[in-house]
């Protein structure tokens, strides 16, 4: 008598046996632990100012250095780990939600319904993502639910069309003609049927554009239409170091070493999640 094992249990062990995507959970557990734990693990507040350490190198007062209001480096890069991960996640989940259930439609109904969700997508992707951002959070202000609203938006047409592709070859399945001739309702179809099956390419898309998320809040931050101070994000300790460049080069560096960590790490995981959901791709070892 055999065990099974749970599909998700076997697809993550899959990915973890991946050496990038490995490294890029590692990075990604240790993201989510710092900014779980920033209150007990950040050795100040991020907007304590220490007037005898302006611009400061590495101390044993402050590890990583201060800015030019006495600010500790290590305590704002524990507490912008926070906005980045909350913004990727509720961005990607907005754009989930709302691009998902637009591209099951799509799918299911096909014809005039089709043509008129697609065609707005179509005039969304038109605009680059950043681009949308950028003029959406200028418009709303500069907080973390406008930022995370701005970059969703901007992703709604590429999930709308990564289950719509998936789903146009579920549709014609047989199962889902039986399930149809069965009298199931439209709903029930493609909860049941369509949706779970064209979930991978959504999960791929998914983590792949978490950490696009995250450089595109840095970017808004970096411009000056991201979250506003006091908030430290990795975007506006970027924004406020760039004057000091040539002074103290290293209050440039950890936010963006941060940033590249979690984007890189991000984007590893995702492409294991592609070799590893994809059929056509698991004949291929790493």
């Amino acid at each position: 008598m055999t065990s099974q094992t749970s599909p998700w249990i076997e697809t993550i062990v899959r990915v973890v046996r991946i050496p990038q995507a490995a490294f890029g959970l590692f990075i990604i557990s240790l993201t989510v632990l710092s900014a779980l734990l920033a209150p007990v693990i950040a050795p100040l507040e991020p907007e304590a100012m220490d007037f005898d350490y302006l611009l400061s190198g590495f101390s044993s007062q402050h590890l990583l250095g201060t800015d030019q209001l006495g600010r500790d480096t290590l305590s704002r890069l524990i507490y912008g780990a926070r906005v980045a991960l909350l913004v990727s996640v509720g961005s990607i989940g907005l754009g989930v939600l709302i691009g998902v259930p637009l591209g099951l439609i799509a799918v299911y109904f096909g014809g005039w319904t089709d043509d008129i969700i697609m065609r707005l997508m179509d005039s969304l992707v038109v605009f680059p993502s950043l681009l949308i951002a950028v003029a959406l959070a200028a418009a709303l202000g500069g907080s973390v639910t406008t930022i995370i609203i701005a970059i969703g938006v901007a992703n709604v047409p590429w999930m709308a069309r990564v289950i719509r592709s998936q789903g146009l070859s579920i549709r014609e399945m047989d199962f889902v003609a039986a399930a149809e001739a069965g009298g199931m309702s439209p709903a029930r179809i493609i909860l049941r049927h369509i949706l779970p099956n064209s979930l991978a390419p959504v999960i791929v898309q998914s983590t792949l554009s978490m950490g696009y998320a995250v450089l595109v809040e840095a970017t808004l931050g970096f411009i000056g239409v991201g979250v506003r101070p006091p908030t430290p994000t990795w975007g506006n300790m970027l924004y406020d170091a760039f004057p000091m460049l040539e002074q103290q080069p290293m209050l440039s560096i950890f936010p963006g070493l941060a940033i590249f960590l979690l984007v890189l790490s991000f984007n590893f995981v995702g492409d294991a999640l592609r070799d590893v959901l994809d059929p056509r791709l698991k004949g291929i070892t790493h």
